[in-house]
């Protein structure tokens, strides 16, 4: 399923679950002085989850481009993203776990959906969510379910906000990625797992310090468009050789920038890894300055502050490795972009 029938097919699923379709927020979040950037689908319906406000339906799904500093250094390698978009159900004190999982199951698994290899998942839960985890066993044997503490498995929307513990869906590429006999999907630098899908199960509200019962149980859905493509297609006959990891940058949101960027440079991506980074930052880089600039409600500008400031960072980083390591003397995102 290509990237763009994805986002339509997970509206309309959860249309069909009674819930309203609803546009993304901004990237830059407005009345939201704690956050630089979006960054996950539920920042704007934060106010719900506090019972400050009244959603206008206790059922939601969203497509939300978000943007994440924390990572701009990393781009480069084969998974890290800056700008990224997140497909969300959220539930406002309607529905809760019982609801949730099955649903996120049939998703990403029956044949009319997503249709991913059931025998390829794994699920993740937090410590002693033994509700969560029995709901997972209707569908996955106990040994692969894994049970993690706070580190992996529990969401904050920031150091004050509404938090919740979560349950994980991992793609498995298979045992020759992983990094031995008692791989699994908690294991760092390992590529054989892919988080494809987080429900955050909302109950909290933490004010830095202690955290208190928030008005009524929610569910927050985050599920990353480019990772279930990247699984997608890896289980699609155009992925020959399954020997070899996709990555995003194989995909369709993708592989036409980059096929852009070997035109400017003449220079082969996949031919010597010096190259095949540049091109992957200069690739992520140009596509995220082109939404956070082009957003037509806020759009963020490049300065010497705060949010201009990220993005002048993501600018000259992706202007450095074309230059030096691509070639490209002239002036090329405009082209890129």
């Amino acid at each position: 399923m290509k990237p763009d029938e994805i986002r339509e097919a997970f509206l309309r699923f959860f249309e069909e679950r009674g819930h309203r379709r609803m546009p993304g927020a901004p990237l830059v979040p407005p009345g939201d002085p704690t956050l630089l950037f979006t960054s996950a689908g539920m920042v704007q319906f934060k106010a719900y989850f506090m019972g400050q406000a009244k959603a206008p339906h206790p059922r939601l799904a969203t497509v939300q481009k978000c943007f994440r500093t924390s990572d701009i250094d990393s781009v480069g390698d084969a998974s890290h993203l800056t700008f990224f978009e997140m497909l969300g159900n959220f539930s406002v004190g309607d529905y809760f776990k019982a609801e949730a999982i099955p649903w996120a199951w049939e998703f990403v698994t029956a044949e009319q959906w997503l249709g991913l290899d059931p025998d390829r998942l794994w699920a993740a839960v937090y410590l002693d969510d033994d509700e969560a985890f029995e709901l997972w066993r209707r569908f996955l044997p106990a040994e692969r379910i894994r049970r993690y503490g706070e580190e992996h498995n529990y969401w904050f929307s920031g150091e004050v906000g509404p938090c919740g513990p979560c349950s994980e869906l991992h793609y498995d590429f298979g045992p020759q990625f992983g990094c031995g006999p008692r791989c699994e999907p908690d294991h760092e630098g390992c590529d054989r797992f892919l988080e494809i899908w987080n429900l955050v199960f909302m109950s909290f509200f933490c004010d830095g310090d202690k955290r208190d019962p928030l008005p009524s149980m929610s569910i927050d859905t985050g599920a990353g468009l480019e990772r279930m493509a990247v699984a997608s297609l890896f289980e699609s006959g155009e992925w020959k050789d399954k020997s070899k990891l996709p990555s995003v940058y194989d995909t369709d949101l993708f592989a036409p920038i980059i096929k852009r960027i070997e035109k400017l440079s003449g220079k082969r991506y996949r031919k010597d890894e010096a190259t095949d980074r540049a091109m992957r930052i200069v690739a992520e880089h140009a596509r995220a300055v082109t939404f956070l600039i082009g957003d037509e409600r806020t759009p963020a500008i490049p300065s010497n502050e705060e949010r201009g400031y990220a993005v002048r960072r993501v600018l000259r980083r992706a202007v450095y490795f074309g230059r030096r390591y691509l070639g490209l003397e002239e002036p090329f995102l405009t082209d890129v972009a």
